[in-house]
């Protein structure tokens, strides 16, 4: 588990610019908080080192490149231990089709979203992953019908 980090005033409103835009340049950054370049790019690499800046990514519409088919998994362990859980989480990390892997409660252990080509590519990844020797005791599929919003952004 994380440690929560104290965020001041400057260091929030840098995080709100970056989530909705981490290509802005640092010039930019610091004029729209009122800060220095110097500062902020202090502060943003302390965030980094902290681990409060995980990655800094540009979203990718799925069916733009031939992702049509998106599918959140729920996942059944067949055996609870931590070294189980681990490995199935190491596969999930090594799955390109795999954008998301939680670890959740309830009537299921883990949930996925994947990104497929098409159906027989979805069927190929349950075949290969979740039916294979990977400790799945069962999956439940659920079809995205529409995207009518997907963010990151969490504002602070």
């Amino acid at each position: 588990m994380s440690v929560q980090h104290e965020l001041d005033k400057l260091d929030r409103q840098i995080l709100n610019l970056l989530q909705s835009d981490a290509t802005l340049p640092l010039k930019v950054v610091a004029e729209q908080v009122g800060s220095s370049v110097a500062t902020c790019q202090r502060r943003i690499q302390q965030m980094q080192q902290q681990g409060v800046i995980i990655k800094q990514v540009a979203m990718v519409n799925p069916a733009a490149v031939g992702r049509s088919l998106s599918v959140f998994v729920a996942v059944e362990m067949e055996k609870q231990s931590p070294a189980l859980q681990d490995m199935f989480v190491r596969s999930m990390d090594k799955e390109p089709d795999v954008m998301s892997c939680y670890e959740i409660s309830g009537d299921y252990d883990y949930m996925l979203l994947v990104h497929a080509r098409d159906m027989a590519d979805y069927h190929h990844f349950t075949r290969r992953v979740l039916t294979a020797d990977n400790n799945v005791r069962g999956f439940k599929s659920q079809f995205v019908m529409n995207f009518n919003k997907v963010e990151t952004k969490i504002t602070l």
